[in-house]
């Protein structure tokens, strides 16, 4: 199975591609791992948006995605840029899109962490592999 992690913040989509299981996967486009939306969006951006998506989407064959389920209340609160992305992401996605709330990749990360072997090293990757991981099966 091929698993796309997204992790929203602000007007980026970061993004992680896995292949394979728990155990045993790879990590799928390494240098192609980003997204990015203006922070005051015309229809032409969007357009663009999405067709990016699509073609990410495609060229590496994404049959879910896992998406970081933003905070509605509270410090760290997710702003406009993670909403309007959230809605086009519901929108326009051409496979399952899962919401991820963080408590579930701690848990995760504490009993699975040996099995974590291509976790990039930069925070941002680091959590969209965290969410490509939680889509993947056991």
């Amino acid at each position: 199975m091929v698993v796309a992690g997204l992790l929203l913040k602000s007007n980026d989509v970061r993004i992680v591609t896995l292949s394979g299981t728990r155990t045993e996967h790879v990590l799928l486009a390494p240098k192609d791992n980003k997204l990015s939306l203006s922070k005051h969006p015309t229809q032409e951006d969007v357009v663009q948006f999405v067709a990016n998506f699509h073609a990410y989407c495609q060229a590496y064959g994404i049959e879910k995605v896992m998406v970081n389920r933003r905070a509605t209340t509270g410090q760290g609160a997710g702003g406009a840029g993670t909403f309007v992305i959230e809605g086009i992401l519901l929108t326009v996605a051409q496979c399952e899109v899962t919401f991820i709330h963080p408590a579930t990749l701690r848990a995760t990360d504490k009993r699975e962490q040996g099995n974590k072997n291509a976790q990039p090293k930069t925070q941002d990757l680091a959590k969209a592999y965290d969410l490509a991981y939680e889509g993947l099966k056991a």
